[in-house]
């Protein structure tokens, strides 16, 4: 494995992450408006971003934890495409755990609507597959 191929992977996933997220409540702004359908349920944008910094150390370490997962498992060649191509069958799995045990369970314990549930399962699905691109086409073996 390449560690420092690793970590600039798991950086790279990072901002990835947070860039769509970003991307997604300027797009798509309805899927603000429904998160504040649920202000007993969510914090409000105030309490969200006095909390962001854990927040954004949690991801790290957990973006960081994927691209270690990749490397053991990386078995192709050290070209872009390659990286690319079993990037997005890893981001597209991740993507998949993702809404199954992320979205779907907080449908099922919060009180949250079929909208936003399904507003997450895309958001989270395509942020996750292009994670996992990105992760793909900076990790490289050690040659």
């Amino acid at each position: 494995m390449n560690f420092s191929r690793i970590v600039l992977a798991a950086l790279g996933g990072f901002v990835t992450y947070f860039v769509l997220g970003g991307l997604s409540f300027a797009l798509f702004p309805r899927m603000r408006t429904e998160f504040l359908k649920y202000p007993a349920v969510y914090r409000s944008q105030e309490g969200q971003m006095s909390h962001m910094p854990g927040g954004m150390v949690g991801m790290f370490v957990s973006i960081l934890a994927l691209a270690v997962i990749y490397a053991m498992l990386y078995q192709g060649q050290s070209s872009v495409a390659e990286g690319a191509r079993l990037g997005a069958m890893f981001g597209v799995l991740i993507g998949i755990f993702s809404v199954g045990s992320f979205v779907l369970h907080n449908y099922v314990n919060l009180n949250i609507g079929s909208a936003l549930t399904l507003q997450q399962a895309v958001a989270y699905f395509v942020e996750w597959t292009v994670t996992g691109i990105v992760i793909g086409v900076i990790y490289r073996p050690v040659v």
